[in-house]
């Protein structure tokens, strides 16, 4: 703890929020989009009256509850860090942010009380569009809350809206300041990734029950929905991802240049992957394709690609962003073949329409989406740096200079240990309980249905 001490109180405070956002937000992915398969499942019962589909939706709310339950504990310690860890930032940016941050709550309150009415009406209305309609709410208010505090972060990296006087925001607009440049890019992509980590997940679940050799064709519907459902989020999110890369040429080019370790401006820019820097910023071992990045960066292979010779030194992100960005992208492109795969699989070579390897891969969606979503916020916080504000205020102005964040680290790490511990043995004990076999005999659904 001594040692804790006496570090830099605005690394420790970097070191903190960042382990704090890595917990969040892969529970916060799964509060955004396990809703929308939840609704998708029912929805696919009611309409089709297939009770196999309405027992997904029912299982899958119970793990959902879990999950947002540990989502709000982290939630809030982000909140109680913002003040405590940030206090410049939010005194001076406070009153710009102010209303997303009030409208989330109020979005995670519509969440939360649909969702209890939800959860304890299965079965009490007689049509059953009814109940139905009781979760729209809670996936529209999982998406509002994952937009409001999206636009803060977009206005991070592109502040607007505000008048800066005397070190204090006047003037301030905050429709304007949510609804600035960065915010279409930025929200869309956050919702499209957490509807894929959640389709992810829950086709990794599926996968894993047939490839344990559960034969039940209630885990071939579950497998079915989840990935295609994960295909077409993937592809979005691709789609997306395009329109980011060209908010970054033309609003924020330091990040897009070390990214890309794009050292000279210029037109037909090269896109660059892999590789290591040597002497004099070569790059040696890199793949690099002609005209992708000015491409990438303005739909033509002439557009003209900023690069780091136009920025500051003490401006200029750290260069290890570009292998986040690489495994972002690598990640992001199996998010799309794989589900593909799986949909393809009775043109593949062999007899069997599930063959092992394809449900190795399936059950390797999940793990590989947390970690595009991961390498995607790490990537987006680390390529801001210098800046908390971009423009505006550096991160080693807006931090505590407090030397108890160390004692601070290591208590929000146990916590976090022991909620993760908490939620993985919760959710064990839940559905091997009572499993889905256990659960269909008790509903009077047939016994079993060889794939």
């Amino acid at each position: 703890m001594n040692i804790l001490s006496s570090m830099d109180p605005v690394l420790l405070s970097r070191i903190l929020t960042e382990v704090t956002l890595f917990v969040h937000i892969i529970f916060a992915s799964y509060g955004v989009g396990v809703p929308l398969m939840i609704l998708l499942a029912e929805w696919r019962g009611v309409r089709t009256n297939d009770q196999h589909y309405v027992l997904l939706a029912r299982r899958w709310a119970r793990g959902f509850v879990i999950s947002v339950a540990i989502g709000v504990v982290t939630g809030t310690s982000i909140g109680l860090q913002l003040s405590l860890l940030w206090p410049t930032f939010m005194r001076v940016a406070g009153r710009a942010i102010a209303l997303p941050l009030f409208m989330e709550t109020f979005a995670f309150f519509a969440e939360a009380i649909f969702l209890g009415m939800y959860l304890y009406t299965w079965e009490r209305f007689k049509n059953k569009y009814t109940h139905l309609l009781l979760l729209i709410p809670v996936a529209l208010g999982s998406s509002a809350s994952a937009f409001f505090i999206t636009t803060v972060n977009a206005f991070m990296n592109y502040p607007q809206g505000f008048t800066l006087q005397n070190g204090v925001f006047t003037n301030v607009q905050p429709f304007k300041a949510m609804f600035n440049p960065a915010t279409p890019t930025k929200v869309a992509h956050v919702l499209a990734s957490s509807y894929t980590v959640s389709a992810a997940l829950l086709t990794c679940i599926a996968a894993y029950n047939i490839l344990k050799g559960r034969k039940h064709v209630y885990y071939k519907k579950a497998l079915k929905l989840t990935a295609i459902s994960a295909f077409v989020f993937a592809v979005i999110t691709a789609i997306i991802g395009d329109f980011s890369g060209k908010y970054l040429a033309q609003y924020q080019p330091a990040k897009l240049a070390a990214a890309e370790w794009h050292f000279e401006t210029m037109r037909q820019a090269p896109f660059v992957f892999g590789g290591v820097l040597g002497e004099n910023n070569e790059i040696k071992y890199g793949i690099k394709i002609p005209y992708a990045l000015s491409i990438l960066a303005g739909n033509s292979p002439n557009y003209e690609v900023i690069g780091l010779d136009r920025i500051p030194d003490d401006e200029e992100p750290p260069l290890y962003i570009h292998y986040l960005f690489d495994l972002k992208v690598s990640t992001g492109v199996l998010l799309v073949i794989i589900p593909l795969l799986y949909m393809l699989r009775k043109k593949l070579p062999g007899k069997k329409h599930y063959p092992k390897w394809l449900l190795v891969l399936l059950v390797a969606l999940a793990p590989l989406a947390m970690t595009a979503y991961e390498l995607g916020w790490i990537f987006s916080e680390v390529g801001r740096q210098p800046w908390i504000l971009v423009g505006y205020m550096k991160v080693e102005e807006a931090a505590t200079t407090s030397t108890n964040v160390g004692s601070m680290l290591v208590l929000f790490i146990i916590l976090y240990l022991v909620l993760c511990i908490s939620c993985i043995r919760v959710l064990s004990k839940l559905f091997r309980n009572r499993s889905a076999e256990e659960e269909m005999q008790e509903r009077g659904m047939e016994g079993g249905d060889h794939i």
